[in-house]
């Protein structure tokens, strides 16, 4: 079974796909303080609830969302068509490194998919190509080490050492790639624990609904996972969202 097919069955019952709540998840977009008539893009939109969010948020805002594969865009449109957003909004199926717009963006988000530019400093560099110059805001999700993994661990998690920083490491990356904090939202484990028992749970259920080779590889993705989750990087990695300005 494809990878983004058990991926976009794993979070129909989480749709934003990271360990952030739904007010969290508005109150970032919120202070993102747009201005009339924004453009926004998000980069890996999945089943764009940032993007349907924004437009409910900012009547007048236009938004294109980027992903590899289609799999979720049912499910956007209808969340879109439900808010009566639908007519502002624009899904891309396309590699996220390879979209081109003529025009730039006063707001670029990547939460959780930094993983499609390689990491987070290729990322950056490439929302900054996106952005309006001088005023454009980026909306990063990244992972960090809530504290530093043993060696068993990042053998389990197939890990480099630096692959994050740590929480003050990780604003130090960023803002030595030419962009300046001002916001956040540092993921609780309680926002943790939701998403990863969603992902686990909801997955496992579709696999026993579904059986056969699909079913049965979908039980063993979600067993793995939860495997990884609760005897590995519980605890150990944190994700933090940063609302960065360019310097």
């Amino acid at each position: 079974m494809e990878r983004h097919l058990i991926s976009h069955h794993a979070h129909a019952d989480h749709p934003i796909a990271a360990p952030i709540s739904e007010d969290n998840l508005e109150r970032l977009l919120a202070r993102a303080k747009l201005p009339a008539r924004a453009r926004i893009l998000d980069l890996g939109c999945g089943e764009a609830p940032w993007l349907v969010r924004a437009l409910s948020l900012y009547p007048d805002a236009t938004a294109d969302g980027v992903d590899l594969s289609d799999a979720g865009f049912a499910g956007a449109v209808e969340e879109a068509e439900r808010r009566g957003v639908s007519d502002r909004l624009r899904l891309h199926r396309a590699p996220a490194t390879e979209f081109t717009a003529e025009e730039p963006y006063d707001l670029v988000l990547c939460v959780g998919a930094t993983h499609a530019f390689g990491g987070l400093a290729p990322t950056l560099d490439a929302v900054r190509g996106h952005l309006r110059p001088s005023s454009g805001l980026a909306l990063v999700g990244e992972g960090f080490w809530e504290r530093p993994p043993s060696p068993e661990q990042l053998a389990r998690f197939g890990a480099e050492p630096d692959e994050y920083a740590d929480l003050a490491g990780t604003v130090a990356r960023v803002e030595g790639a030419g962009f300046a904090t001002v916001y956040g939202h540092t993921s609780t484990l309680d926002e943790w624990d939701e998403y990863e028992w969603s992902w686990t749970g909801t997955l496992t259920r579709w696999a026993l609904d579904h059986p056969g080779p699909d079913g049965e590889a979908a039980l063993a993705a979600a067993r793995e996972h939860r495997d990884l989750w609760l005897g590995g990087y519980r605890g150990v990695l944190g994700f933090v969202t940063l609302l960065l300005h360019q310097a």
